[in-house]
């Protein structure tokens, strides 16, 4: 089920005045158990068969945390051996390789097979339906085993509250990617409605649908049909698409990161931020420090640091941000676009990080004054081109056909007007607003516009604009992730 679907519309409130109905309910079970039926109806809504994929990697993941407490407790008591490393190990392996036969198997038989022409690949190829959302719960579900085992986290015995926390419907497809320490203790703990919160989640929605179905959709229109004929189009016009796909993608995922956030503030539940304004960074650390949260934090905590981060030999530095980057192409998708569009960015990203230069922006662009110095926005205005080119790679279905776009943009048709879109005038309105409400959680959190008939205006405004120029509906892009 989508949330811009029709569907959803009717979803929403019925699973929101059951939720709070059960909420009086002295059993915080039952408010749970609507959780996770609301969750597995919602998921299922694609294909009913791949609920029987995220309940094993759940009841696993589940399972793993009691046999911890199990094995500690035994070698506490009894002397016996901690197995407890073992037990993780384990449901790493086994979740992993689920995602990997899923989604990189065929990849991988097709890329080996390439190398030797005289192999013929195709009858060792399974050609498996990749399950809506299975990157992100599988790293959802690890990183509570991975807790338990640092003794950040204590298991749980609540099956039902550890079953709502993997498959909570808001983030269960595109994320934010949530930690068992922040999201769980909300589902083992009462909660109460919060008019305040509520009312602040619908203005998030709001916003989010605006990103997605005004920003995001026109500009996949305009971008959709540049990149089904390269050739057609003059350079110019390359580069318009090459920027709207760049604005395509963050209003399509952060735009579905607010509607999630939202969705989850009306049930009483906070999640982390997963976006904070990436296009006004003054560096690619910057950018990555900003863009996916949930996603770059992970990597960071599970698997950059575990490897020595940045407090080991220049040598080693270099290889585990090339790991990083590489496998976080690597989980956007099974193509070589993937990894080259990783390595770009690692390359971005090294000289940043060998001169200790990586951390320099850790606050707002700009903070206390309404427009940056020349020297900020020149930084913000390169780091947008470096990030965009790099899309570049990210949209191609190929490197080949990466190539053939960087090609055609920078030759002679470079200097021709481009084909306008209409989709740049809602650009526009983005950038203003987010440059506006940047210390904000989201571009319409008005707590500092006193006048309410003012702000009533911003919202109607808005509807109008997604009522006037929704386009035709697109997928959201972080689905096939």
């Amino acid at each position: 089920m989508s949330f811009v679907s029709i569907q959803f519309a009717f979803f929403l409130p019925i699973v929101f005045a059951l939720y709070w109905l059960l909420g009086r309910c002295r059993n915080l079970r039952w408010q749970n158990l609507l959780v996770v039926v609301a969750s597995y109806v919602f998921y299922g809504w694609w294909d009913w068969h791949f609920l029987l994929l995220i309940a094993f990697t759940t009841l696993c993941s589940w399972l793993s945390g009691l046999a911890v407490e199990h094995t500690r407790r035994k070698h506490n008591e009894q002397g016996t051996r901690d197995h407890s490393q073992l037990v993780v190990a384990t449901n790493i392996v086994l979740n992993l390789a689920i995602l990997g036969l899923f989604k990189y198997y065929d990849f991988f038989v097709e890329s080996f097979c390439s190398l030797f022409p005289s192999l013929s690949g195709d009858r060792l190829l399974l050609h498996l339906i990749l399950p809506v959302g299975i990157s992100f719960y599988t790293f959802q579900a690890l990183s509570y085993s991975i807790d338990i085992y640092r003794r950040k986290l204590e298991p749980t015995h609540d099956a039902v509250a550890f079953f709502a926390y993997v498959s909570f419907f808001p983030q269960l497809v595109a994320g934010p990617i949530e930690r068992a320490t922040n999201l769980l203790p909300q589902f083992l703990g009462r909660r109460t409605f919060n008019e305040a919160q509520a009312t602040d989640g619908l203005r998030q929605m709001l916003w989010g649908f605006f990103k997605k179905m005004v920003v995001a959709d026109n500009c996949a229109s305009y971008v959709n049909n540049v990149w089904s004929d390269i050739d057609a189009f003059p350079g110019s016009t390359l580069v318009v698409a090459a920027v709207l796909f760049a604005f395509q993608i963050y209003c399509d995922f952060s735009g579905y990161s607010d509607i999630a956030i939202g969705c989850a503030k009306l049930f009483g539940i906070r999640l982390m931020r997963n976006f904070r304004v990436p296009y006004f960074s003054r560096d690619i650390a910057e950018f990555w420090r900003r863009w996916h949260i949930s996603l770059t934090t992970w990597f960071r905590d599970y698997l950059y640091i575990p490897l020595g981060g940045s407090r080991v030999s220049k040598s080693k530095v270099v290889r585990n941000t090339f790991i990083i980057f590489l496998v976080s192409g690597l989980w956007h998708g099974a193509n070589w676009t993937f990894v080259g569009w990783g390595a770009y960015h690692a390359l971005l990203f090294l000289p940043l990080i060998l001169l200790g230069r990586n951390r320099k922006y850790l606050g707002e662009v700009a903070e206390g004054r309404l427009l940056p110095s020349w020297r900020e926005a020149g930084q913000i205005l390169l780091t947008f081109c470096l990030s965009s080119f790099g899309w570049i790679l990210f949209r191609a279905e190929s490197i080949g056909q990466a190539w053939h776009f960087v090609r055609q943009l920078f030759s002679p048709s470079l200097l021709s007007l481009p084909t306008p879109s209409i989709a740049l005038v809602f650009i526009a309105i983005v950038v203003i607003v987010e440059w506006l409400q940047r210390s904000h959680e989201h571009g319409l959190d008005l707590t500092d516009v006193r006048h309410r008939w003012l702000r009533w205006i911003i919202y109607y405004a808005i509807i109008l604009l997604i009522l006037l120029f929704s386009a035709q509906q697109e997928t959201f892009i972080y689905f096939q992730f």
